[in-house]
């Protein structure tokens, strides 16, 4: 009925790098109990599981103990599988969440285990009492020996979205992504639902957007994928058209993107996705002019005259608030360059793989299998629509945003490349969004990620055009006596990560730009 030395072990052993567990219990009470530290790597959130068939880790419910260790916390949890989602559940009422324990004691986000539920705390900085761990860790077992597993799906309130919780289940998939990157793609459909995803061939981005649509989603009409053709000239792709020769009739695109929409119309308390794959093998302005005139005047798209078309195709089609829209772009010599008015209207997510992180993937390679996200995060769903609705601006180190976006303000208007009030608004609505998401990223971070995201996809043009702008706006990211050409882009080995670089990720990229434009000519965001 103790516990405490194995427990005690654990702490201290957490502590090290060692990942062996063969020297614990295998059972306490009749239970089987799985102790993991990691497998391969050292785990940020190690715990303890006590199992009762037909309960299983990966799938099932169980208590657990889990161990924050950057927050020094211990948590004794009804545990909930995350790999797959459990056909028992706990026969509980008004416990918290961890995701919401975390929210309430301005802990951030935890890295993992979210959705299980809080029964017991414990601040490890006065260690732990003996008595205190067994008779919480035996109330536990007891309230789970007689748990039968009853639904309560009707008294469960909506899970708060949290991308750390899908960033894991996508890890777990096999889908490996930096996770900064992935809280910079939820916040960015949070802001504004439509998406651009450019940058490395092969980085990931198809595999991004399916996998998130996947794990929201409760099933698949909910979404569609849809690779954009060469030869798209006009809107009839994604809209169809009146049949001339029918006047009854509508012709449907065969994709199924018109079903989706409508649907989207109709059940606005769920997500709807639309994902445009290589949305530039054909010139978007054509295809897509419609969808970029509506994202900003809320008026409706017009499909044909009032008429007797009898197959329930609406006169005319409101784009709602719940469809966002995803597109996937390769920059090569079969694809077109995007617009400044595409590029104003998007949030731009561009994928870029480190050495370090291709190491990373080669020791951990596995094969993706997405099918176990389907569904995974489908209780987030209605929180996810409630943020994306929230139109709340940053307000923390609201000075400091200012006084920088000013400052780009006045370098980009030199070259006609300035930003609108449209665009400050979305700058301010991001920041907010990552905010919430990823509260440990600094304001440094937060701006950084913001100019990337919406000031230097604009950027685009001739050696003579984009030299000294992009000059001034690398001495813009980083602090210091340093001459950016001799000290930054022409350095071969320049540490973008150093300390006096307030901005690493916009100074990358317009250094590779400043060096686009010297060797090519010309330069543009979007590379190769």
């Amino acid at each position: 009925m103790n516990y405490y030395p194995e427990l005690n072990k654990f702490i201290e052993q957490a502590k090290t790098s060692d990942l062996s567990t063969s020297e614990y219990k295998n059972n306490f009470q009749g239970l089987s109990i799985k102790v993991s530290f990691g497998k391969g790597n050292k785990a940020k959130i190690p715990w303890i599981a006590f199992l009762n068939a037909p309960d299983t880790v990966q799938d099932g419910i169980y208590p657990v103990y889990l161990y924050y260790k950057d927050k020094n916390l211990l948590i004794l949890a009804y545990g909930v599988s995350e790999t797959h989602k459990s056909k028992r559940e706990w026969n509980i009422s008004d416990e918290k969440t961890i995701d919401q324990f975390f929210a309430d004691n301005n802990l951030g986000r935890p890295e993992r285990y979210g959705n299980s539920y809080i029964f017991k705390s414990y601040d490890l900085k006065n260690g732990i009492d003996e008595k205190e761990i067994n008779d919480d860790l035996n109330e536990l077992i007891s309230i789970y020996m007689a748990n039968k597993g009853e639904s309560k799906s009707s008294t469960r309130q909506a899970e708060i979205f949290s991308s750390t919780t899908f960033y894991n289940a996508a890890l777990d998939a096999g889908y490996y992504i930096n996770k900064t990157l992935c809280t910079r793609f939820c916040a960015s459909l949070l802001t504004k639902p439509f998406v651009i995803l450019t940058g490395l061939s092969g980085s990931g981005k198809t595999k991004l957007a399916q996998a998130f649509v996947q794990w929201i989603c409760k099933d698949a009409s909910q979404y569609r994928i849809i690779p954009v053709g060469a030869d798209w000239t006009n809107r009839e792709p994604l809209l169809g058209y009146p049949n001339a020769l029918k006047p009854q009739e509508y012709v449907k695109p065969d994709n199924g993107v018109l079903d989706l929409i409508i649907q989207a119309n109709k059940q606005t308390d769920l997500p709807h996705f639309l994902i445009l794959d290589e949305m530039n093998l054909s010139h978007v302005e054509r295809y897509f002019a419609d969808f970029l005139s509506v994202m900003e005047s809320k008026e409706e798209i017009s499909l044909h005259a009032e008429s007797a078309v009898e197959n329930g195709v609406p006169a005319k089609l409101k784009v709602p608030a719940n469809l966002f829209i995803i597109g996937t772009v390769n920059i090569d010599e079969t694809t077109n360059m995007f617009s400044p008015k595409v590029l104003d209207r998007a949030n731009t997510v561009e994928f870029r793989v480190t050495q370090d992180e291709m190491a990373n993937f080669l020791g951990n390679i596995k094969e993706i299998n997405l099918d176990i996200l389907t569904s995974k995060g489908v209780e987030m769903a209605k929180n996810f629509l409630e943020m994306a609705a929230n139109k709340t601006f940053a307000t923390k180190d609201i000075d400091t945003i200012n006084a920088t976006l000013v400052k780009f303000f006045g370098e980009l208007k030199k070259m006609g490349a300035e930003f609108g009030y449209r665009n400050a608004t979305e700058i301010l609505r991001l920041i907010h969004q990552l905010s919430v998401l990823q509260k440990e990223l600094t304001p440094d971070e937060k701006i950084d990620i913001a100019i990337m995201q919406k000031l230097l996809p604009k950027l685009h043009g001739s050696r003579r055009k984009l030299c000294s702008p992009l000059e001034t706006l690398g001495s813009f990211c980083i602090s210091g006596d340093v001459k950016i050409i001799k000290d930054v882009f022409e350095k071969t080995d320049f540490n973008f990560n150093s300390t006096n670089v307030h901005y690493p990720l916009s100074l990358e990229k317009i250094t590779r730009m400043y060096k686009g434009a010297i060797d090519n000519g010309f330069a543009s965001f979007a590379e190769a």
